[in-house]
């Protein structure tokens, strides 16, 4: 990507049209930490992986020039995943200590401005998790154990925002001072969404006593001049609080604007389930069958069962957002108080009711009449799926993560090289990757046993399942 390409990158498939692609430059990385030139011996998930990584798509996929400045949520993170580790038995006192020991070094670096960059770091997790290796062994490997970078990254964007939340927050009340005056069970993918949408419905309930604030008796522009009693008509109409300014009361559009955003953010997750449940749906899978009462027909193939419920779920999402949009874009130029503009309120609010409202109960429906069929499922399953409690089972002989991971994925080498399932290599195959497996490893290739080991809350065993459930029902009752 500098230039120095070695003749073996030059024919990379899709090089000769690497000019109409868009070219990623890695040389924006901010100052501070320094872009080392020698790449790495190995990609941190390079067990499954024989050939190598297109230079382009490297580039494409790395993040670490914009995501870097979670360093210390990252760390902050990690600390607290080990001390849980030691808590399972995982990591021994005496090993937790010397990698809360390296962890703290390497933020040591990244606030000093001195953390050295490779080129295979794909991102700030693989950056400092590398790091950590190398100023502790293996041991680092060990850091990883049950966590992939999928919750690792949520946890460090929660983390890194909740600290810029607490930042703005005191600039606001500053400003204010101064003018103030893996497999998983159907029921557990099902329960995915659900959370989703029980968070949906707390926002929507923290949003109403931002709707519940009344205008009336503000007056055009500089108040009621008559002395009007706004508690009664507050009490009287059932608002929660008054409007205290009377400019703010009539040119204030802010909580359609929330309501707006809860829409799209309420409708992308019933679009996700609707693509979950299309792609669910298809021939290919066939886990679930849709009712005929959302469905339509092909006017061509009388075969076909379409999904329209389904996607014109996925169609009003884009709907709802452009509303926000456009009527954010109505709002960002106005002067003070109520301006003629104002009218262009009522289209995208009453659309988005609308659809919103319609787009739940078809959902709803959607989802109580359909048919599940656990029997299809359970044949699509292979048993590549438990290649990660491969790994786990030589965790729990003491082996660090990171080399257990890469063990397992030499083994799928081995099984797709044998064209047969990893289940079907025998002992001594196991063994000749790894002298620590035992005739115990046929134990790992159970489905319902891999989800039962999943106890941690949030996990897919049985009691966890239910532990879900039991929530979603105290929260509606």
């Amino acid at each position: 990507m500098d230039g120095r390409e070695s003749e073996a990158e030059k024919n990379w498939p899709w090089r000769r049209r690497r000019d109409r692609c868009l070219y990623l430059n890695l040389d924006h990385l901010p100052s501070g930490p320094q872009m080392a030139t020698a790449p790495t011996k190995q990609k941190l998930w390079g067990g499954r992986f024989t050939g190598k990584t297109d230079p382009l798509m490297h580039a494409f996929n790395q993040s670490l020039r914009y995501d870097q400045r979670m360093h210390a949520a990252d760390i902050q993170g990690s600390i607290a995943y080990a001390k849980a580790l030691t808590r399972v038995a995982i990591l021994t006192p005496d090993e937790e200590a010397k990698i809360v020991d390296g962890l703290t070094r390497v933020g040591k670096e990244w606030a000093d401005g001195v953390f050295q960059v490779q080129p295979d770091d794909e991102d700030i997790h693989t950056a400092n998790e590398r790091r950590l290796s190398e100023l502790i062994g293996p041991l680092g490997g060990k850091l990883h154990t049950g966590r992939s970078r999928n919750d690792q990254v949520a946890t460090d964007m929660r983390l890194w925002l909740l600290d810029q939340v607490q930042d703005i927050e005191q600039s606001v009340k500053g400003l204010l001072r101064v003018i103030r005056g893996q497999p998983i069970r159907w029921s557990h993918l099902l329960l995915s969404h659900a959370t989703s949408f029980r968070y949906d419905l707390e926002r929507l309930q923290q949003l109403i006593p931002r709707i519940s604030v009344l205008p009336l008796g503000s007056g055009p522009l500089a108040g009621n001049p008559f002395a009007i009693d706004r508690e009664f008509l507050a009490k009287e109409l059932g608002f929660a609080s008054i409007a205290e300014n009377s400019m703010w009361g009539v040119g204030d559009r802010d909580f359609i604007v929330e309501f707006l955003m809860w829409a799209s953010l309420s409708m992308t997750h019933i679009s996700r389930m609707a693509e979950d449940l299309i792609i669910y749906s298809t021939a290919e899978f066939g886990f679930v069958t849709l009712s005929d009462a959302y469905t339509t027909g092909s006017s061509i193939m009388p075969q076909k069962k379409n999904p329209d419920s389904l996607e014109l779920l996925r169609g009003k999402t884009g709907r709802i957002f452009g509303n926000m949009a456009g009527f954010v874009m109505t709002l960002k130029g106005l002067p003070s108080t109520y301006n003629k503009d104002l009218q262009e309120d009522k289209e995208p609010l009453f659309d988005a009711v609308d659809n919103v409202a319609a787009s739940l109960k078809i959902a709803e429906g959607v989802i109580a009449t359909m048919d599940v069929h656990a029997d299809k499922m359970a044949k699509a399953l292979t048993m590549d799926v438990l290649a990660t409690d491969l790994a786990d089972y030589l965790v729990r002989k003491g082996i660090p993560f990171r080399e257990t991971h890469h063990i397992s994925g030499r083994a799928v080498a081995l099984a797709e090289a044998r064209q047969c399932q990893i289940h079907e290599l025998t002992l001594a195959d196991f063994q000749g990757l790894n002298a620590n497996f035992g005739p115990d490893v046929v134990e790992v290739f159970d489905f319902e046993a891999s989800v039962e080991r999943r106890t941690a809350i949030g996990g897919t065993s049985k009691a966890m399942v239910e532990r879900q459930v039991s929530v979603l029902r105290a929260l509606l009752s």
